[in-house]
């Protein structure tokens, strides 16, 4: 937290070295007896240095002191209402003397309430701050898949198979999955079973079962939502039986 906090009487020169040297995108301007004057963020500095003023003069010409922050007695609610509001990407906690207590950043906080920790207003939600819900978009030759969540107790995904398209007849070892049908319509194996596929159909994979997801459309995006429960979701836990595209 110490790394965001910075004197009211520092200059501009000393807030941008201080963000470049910490890799942080916004500054808690304390005064001397360590009370909350304001925020400075990144945007905040290129404005006022866009109105002319100079980097050797002090931050309290670009702190914004009308910020939302929450104190140290609110509950988990009150946070994430905070957060609801436009722009606020970080909550500095205060207590009734205006003195920082913790720092909560919106990564932060969606990262250890993915993790099922329990929340408290003075965790650490920096240290908290993972991968559990920045995921790329990875292409596969039926389409692509988006992992929206990913941490020890699940996976989520989104799948977009591609009209005519189809995954391979594949098993898994060490996870079962949950489909659940949004868009589109195709056909779905599951052992020697074929079912419709159709938006608010869902249906449950057991580990070990060969299944595939076939779109019968040619012009409609076939759309599922996945889960995954297990002990490892890593895509090497895919035997594939069959595959139109010849992966093995």
């Amino acid at each position: 937290m110490n790394k965001h906090v910075i004197d009211i009487q520092a200059s501009l020169y000393q807030a941008l070295n201080q963000m470049n040297k910490h890799r942080v995108k916004f500054l808690i301007a304390a005064d001397s007896e360590m009370r909350i004057v304001g925020t400075l963020t990144d945007g905040d500095m290129r404005r006022a240095i866009l109105r002319g003023v100079e980097l050797n003069e002090l931050i309290d010409t670009a702190v914004c002191k009308e910020f939302t922050f929450v104190l140290q007695t609110a509950g988990l609610a009150e946070v994430l209402c905070a957060f609801h509001q436009p722009k606020v990407d970080f909550l500095p906690v205060l207590d009734e003397q205006g003195t920082l207590c913790n720092l909560i950043t919106r990564r932060g906080l969606s990262a250890f309430l993915m993790r099922n920790q329990k929340f408290q207003m003075d965790a650490d939600f920096e240290t908290a701050e993972g991968n559990e819900l920045e995921h790329e978009i990875f292409a596969r030759p039926w389409g692509f898949y988006k992992t929206t969540v990913l941490n020890e107790l699940f996976q989520s995904k989104v799948i977009y198979v591609m009209p005519g398209q189809a995954l391979s007849l594949q098993s898994h070892m060490r996870r079962e999955e949950y489909w659940n049908i949004i868009h589109g319509t195709g056909v779905i194996q599951l052992g020697e079973s074929v079912h419709s596929a159709m938006p608010g159909g869902a249906f449950f994979i057991p580990k070990g079962c060969k299944h595939r997801l076939t779109n019968t459309s040619q012009t409609d995006t076939l759309i599922i939502a996945e889960v995954q429960l297990g002990d490892y979701f890593g895509e090497d836990d895919i035997f594939r039986h069959e595959d139109i595209y010849g992966r093995g």
